[in-house]
């Protein structure tokens, strides 16, 4: 059986090793948990999964695997102690729901009373107090109140009396297929970093400090610079048209690379990069910078992002006259070749979803000038930019 967990999640591209499967194993043979599907749910997923943007795959696998087993048979039950039962009655219950349960005659008496109602039902029944149903005081059905309930039919607790907690997929927006939010870009910019210390020296360096008082057999306070990411990023944003849907996710994406960048420039474009761009939208059409100026002011180490969803007519790119604001006396594709030469790190993320991007022909004509580099703006799709840049 827990082979074929192992295996399972394997196929669902969750990456468990063998080291973390025989380390459940011993924990299992060393009894570090209650025999319960719960406690076996939290063990195994401490164990198995080591990065948060795989928890939903692995509730998805552990449900399917272990259905069933959360279920309470006759068999079973006939097996647990009255005085189980009566201690757990008195851990989780109210003084009211404890009433209630003895008014109803116990656990065997409800199971009972749900075969008899199950014979006279003949069909779907709403609200009211005796028959299987959903709403109202029945013991029987799904979003009701009864605090002594049997859940039919019903995929998740909505009074929290009963829960499976691999069920709940709590943790379903963290899968790498999703967009992004503020606090999953921050994680995955982290990778483009290059740390070192310059400026002043206004840090203690505990290190430095105890070595020079045990040499000097005195206090000997040494400061240092502060540690700081040397990583410079220049940030091209497409705006306005088709990107007006995306507007959220930059929003997000910029608010993130502000923080984790102490060196960024932003500049904003529409469609392609032309020989203008501009810094504030509202003066776009007054204050313009030549792109010139922005490419000799920042050198070839700074590292190159283009946000844009590349969808435009092909002529926009590679046509002069192209674009749609304005005459364009040089294709578009010439800029981008000229970024391309001279930022050896540059890539290109895409707010679509990357399933669409073959209906699209500029899409596929703006990653070509990219060199392929381009990237969804997911999770993942952030995750393997990162990576691109800091390889390049």
């Amino acid at each position: 059986m827990f082979l074929r967990f192992f295996s399972e999640l394997r196929q669902a591209k969750v990456p468990v090793s063998l080291r973390e499967y025989l380390m459940l194993m011993e924990a299992l043979d060393k009894d570090v948990i209650d025999r319960s599907v719960e406690d076996f749910y939290f063990l195994s997923r401490a164990s198995l999964v080591k990065d948060e943007k795989n928890l939903d795959k692995f509730d998805r696998v552990f449900s399917h695997v272990f259905k069933g087993l959360e279920s309470v048979s006759d068999g079973i039950a006939a097996d647990i102690p009255e005085e189980w039962l009566k201690a757990l009655t008195e851990k989780f219950l109210t003084d009211e729901e404890k009433a209630a349960i003895e008014a109803m005659g116990g656990f065997e008496k409800l199971m009972e009373t749900l075969q008899e109602r199950l014979k006279e039902q003949k069909k779907r029944h709403e609200g009211g107090n005796k028959m299987i149903g959903s709403g109202g005081t029945s013991p029987f059905g799904n979003n009701g109140y009864n605090p002594e309930g049997v859940r039919i039919g019903q995929d998740k607790s909505r009074h929290g009396r009963a829960v499976k907690v691999w069920d709940k997929r709590e943790y379903k927006n963290l899968d790498d297929s999703v967009e992004l939010g503020t606090r999953n870009i921050k994680v995955a910019l982290r990778r483009l970093r290059k740390f070192a210390r310059e400026g002043a020296a206004e840090e203690l360096d505990l290190n430095g400090t105890i070595r020079g008082t045990a040499e000097k057999g005195y206090l000997d306070i040494q400061l240092r610079p502060e540690r700081r990411n040397k990583i410079k990023v220049l940030l091209f944003f497409d705006i306005g048209g088709s990107m007006d849907g995306h507007i959220k996710l930059c929003e997000e994406l910029f608010s993130a690379a502000k923080t984790e960048f102490k060196n960024l420039e932003f500049y904003y474009f529409h469609n392609c990069l032309y020989e203008a761009v501009w810094k504030d939208n509202r003066r776009r059409q007054v204050e313009k910078i030549p792109t010139w100026d922005v490419l000799h002011k920042f050198p070839s180490d700074y590292k190159v992002i283009f946000v844009g969803d590349a969808t435009m007519s092909p002529y926009e790119i590679t046509y002069p006259g192209g674009s749609v604001e304005h005459w364009n006396e040089e294709p578009g594709a010439i800029w981008m070749q000229r970024v391309a030469d001279i930022y050896q790190s540059a890539i290109w993320l895409n707010p679509t979803p990357e399933r669409h991007w073959d209906y699209t022909q500029s899409i596929g004509v703006m990653k070509t000038l990219m060199n392929d580099r381009m990237y969804p703006l997911t999770i993942e799709g952030l995750d393997k930019a990162m990576r691109e840049l800091v390889r390049a």
